[in-house]
């Protein structure tokens, strides 16, 4: 299939990242607006992953936001948060698109100690989901149970957001074996049976039903829903060492979230410039919201399903990962 080809990079890098960001409490200043006094670094580098939550950068990029700022921003395409880390301590990366939940998994563990410089993405309905093949026995969370369901990453997103539903429907997470498969592989082990169900994310989600599939779970809605997907993160010692240039790129950043909240049609127009989606797939998939902040209340319950199921080792305050305003 055609879609599922050209969007493999994108999708399942994203959610190899465990899928998002902080946001700051401050409202975009002009767009003609400049930083007082000269940066501590004018050229940045910036991890980015080829998927629709990159695109406020690239929205910024375009309409010169960055260069208002006096900021040359250069990127690099990423894999996962947790592989860049090396380049993140050395100062050779400055700042990284992020899932919420490999930025806590990154705390968590010691490796760095990150702040969620600005939040971009939050799940809405729709966006996620469980499915099944046509004429499965299994029609709902509760069948579930004995079964195998494929997720792209072990003790993520996918499967931290499944185990919510099973819990509601009655389920312990245990009931269910969980195996790691990439999305654009999963159609396939559908089809062979080698999985009774799959975790997939828009477009594959919408791929699916197109071919035939049943979705059971909406799993950015009821016990998940306005669950906080991804941002952009930074490290503590970044934001001490240079905070004109955090401020100036965060004004940057912040004037094209807002951008991206309002007009879909802005973040049509540059997510084919810097990924493999075709420009119609772009237009049809249904996306997440783009606000300015996280739901505190949303990023508290994601960490603490975390650690309930033990994919962190202990309890987390989300609010010690939102850095002081940056101006």
């Amino acid at each position: 299939m055609r879609l599922t080809r050209v969007v493999t990079v994108a999708c399942a890098t994203v959610l190899a990242l465990a899928a998002c960001g902080g946001g700051q409490k401050e409202t975009p200043k002009a767009q003609g607006s400049a930083p007082a006094g000269g940066l501590e670094k004018s050229t940045i580098t910036v991890g980015v992953v080829p998927v629709p939550s990159s695109s406020p950068l690239y929205i910024a990029e375009k309409r010169g936001f960055f260069k208002a700022e006096g900021l040359t921003v250069k990127t690099e395409i990423i894999q996962a948060p947790q592989a860049v880390m090396p380049k993140i301590l050395n100062g050779s990366m400055d700042a990284f698109l992020t899932s919420y939940v490999s930025l806590m998994a990154i705390q968590d563990s010691g490796a760095a100690k990150l702040k969620l410089f600005q939040h971009v993405q939050t799940g809405a309905p729709g966006i996620a989901g469980v499915v099944v093949p046509k004429d499965s026995p299994i029609k709902a969370t509760a069948d579930l149970k004995g079964k195998t369901v494929a997720v792209n990453v072990l003790k993520a997103l996918g499967q931290t957001a499944t185990n919510a539903h099973l819990q509601a429907a009655g389920l312990k997470p245990e009931d269910v074996k969980f195996v790691a498969i990439q999305f654009a592989d999963q159609l396939g082990a559908l089809a062979s049976k080698k999985v009774d169900a799959a975790w997939l994310v828009e477009p594959f989600l919408s791929a699916a039903i197109k071919e035939g599939a049943t979705q059971i779970i909406d799993t950015t809605s009821g016990p998940t829903a306005g669950i906080p997907i991804d941002g952009w993160g930074v490290s503590e010692k970044w934001l001490t060492d240079n905070p004109k240039t955090a401020a100036a790129f965060h004004r940057a950043l912040a004037k094209a979230q807002k951008i991206a909240g309002e007009d879909r049609n802005a973040i049509n127009e540059v997510v084919p410039t810097y990924t493999q989606i075709p420009a119609p797939a772009v237009a049809a998939m249904k996306l997440g919201s783009f606000g300015m902040e996280p739901d505190m209340a949303a990023f508290q319950k994601l960490a603490d399903l975390l650690q309930s199921y033990g994919y962190l080792k202990a309890k987390m305050d989300v609010s010690t990962l939102i850095p002081a305003k940056v101006e």
